[in-house]
C-alpha cells in the first residue's frame, strides 16, 4: 500500500514539473527580449539565424542581397529580404512582428514616425547616404531658370517634404521660418519667384516631374527612375558628414539581440564599405561609416 502511495505521488511530481516546463517555453516564445529564440521575425535553424528583413528597392534591397550573397553565412546568419515600395509598410511590419528589422529610412524620418504613430523603434547602425536633389526635365541647367509661378513637386510624407523645402532653401529659391524645426510650405517666409509647392507619394514624384519645373527627389527614388544623382541633379545635397545616413531599425526591446548585433556589425563592415564605393561610384551612395 505504501509502494502504491509513493508511486501517485512520483507520478504527480512528474506531471506538475512537466506542466511548468512547458509554461515557461510558452512565456519565453511569447517574449520580446534579446534571446535567441525569442524575436519575431528571427527564426534559428541547424544554427543559422534567419532575419527577416525590409527594406525599399535601391539601393537597399541590393545592398542587403550583396550582405546576404557575400557576408551572412560567415556569421551564422540568413537574411530573408522582403522588397516593400513605399514608405509606410516597412515601419507597420516591423511594429507587428512581420519583420525583425527594416532597412530604408534616415533619422529625421525614423523620428517622425515615432513622434506621429508611437513606434519604439532605435536605429543600430548608419549605413549610407543617399543625397537628395532637385532636378527638372526641362533641360534647365539651373534652377534659376525655373519659371517664376511654376510647380515644385516634393516627397508627401512631412519629414522629406521638409528636408527638400531646406533643399530648396539652400538652393536660393525659398527662404523657410528658422526657429521650425520641420518647416511646411505654410514656414516658406519668402518665395521671390512665386513657386507653387505640390506634394505627391515618395514613389511618385520622379514620374511627377515632367509637369513641373522642379522636382525634389529622395536619392533611391532617383535611382529607381534611371537618373544619376550626380550628373542630373541640378543641385544636390552633400553627402559627406549628411544628417540623413540610412539606418538598420529595430525594436527597441531587440537591439542587444545576438543576431541583429551581429548583422548591425556587417552593415558597418570594411567590407560593405568597399562594395558601396566600387558600386556607386558617381557619388550617389555614400557609406556612411
Amino acid at each position: 500500500m505504501r509502494t502504491s502511495v509513493t508511486r501517485r505521488s512520483v507520478i504527480a511530481g512528474s506531471l506538475v514539473s512537466a506542466a511548468a516546463l512547458a509554461l515557461a517555453a510558452c512565456g519565453s516564445k511569447g517574449s520580446s527580449g534579446g534571446s535567441a529564440g525569442s524575436v519575431k521575425g528571427i527564426e534559428v535553424k541547424d544554427g543559422v539565424a534567419t532575419i527577416t528583413i525590409g527594406a525599399t528597392p535601391q539601393p537597399h534591397v541590393t545592398i542587403l542581397q550583396w550582405v546576404q550573397d557575400n557576408l551572412a553565412a560567415g556569421a551564422g546568419l540568413s537574411l530573408n529580404i522582403k522588397e516593400i515600395n513605399d514608405y509606410q509598410t516597412p515601419n507597420s511590419s516591423l511594429d507587428d512582428g512581420s519583420l525583425a528589422a527594416n532597412f530604408y529610412q534616415t533619422p529625421n524620418f525614423l523620428k517622425q514616425q515615432i513622434d506621429e504613430k508611437g513606434y519604439d523603434f532605435v536605429s543600430i547602425a548608419d549605413v549610407h547616404v543617399e543625397p537628395m536633389g532637385i532636378y527638372t526635365s526641362k533641360g534647365y541647367t539651373s534652377v534659376d531658370q525655373a519659371a517664376s509661378g511654376g510647380t515644385v513637386v516634393l516627397n508627401s510624407d512631412p519629414a522629406n517634404t521638409a528636408r527638400g523645402l531646406k533643399l530648396l532653401q539652400t538652393a536660393g529659391l525659398i527662404t523657410l521660418d528658422p526657429s521650425v524645426e520641420m518647416p511646411s510650405d505654410l514656414d516658406v517666409t519668402a518665395n521671390p519667384k512665386n513657386l507653387k509647392f505640390v506634394t505627391v507619394d515618395g514613389a511618385q514624384v520622379a514620374t511627377s516631374m515632367t509637369d513641373a519645373e522642379l522636382a525634389v527627389i529622395n536619392g533611391n527614388y532617383a535611382l529607381q527612375a534611371g537618373l544619376v544623382p550626380s550628373r542630373d541633379a541640378l543641385v544636390l545635397e552633400p553627402g559627406e558628414h549628411s544628417p540623413y545616413a540610412n539606418e538598420l531599425v529595430v525594436r527597441t526591446a531587440d537591439k542587444d539581440n545576438e543576431h541583429l548585433v551581429k548583422l548591425a556589425g556587417l552593415m558597418n563592415s570594411p567590407e560593405l564599405k568597399a562594395y558601396i564605393e566600387q558600386t556607386w561610384t558617381d557619388g550617389s551612395v555614400i557609406p556612411a561609416f
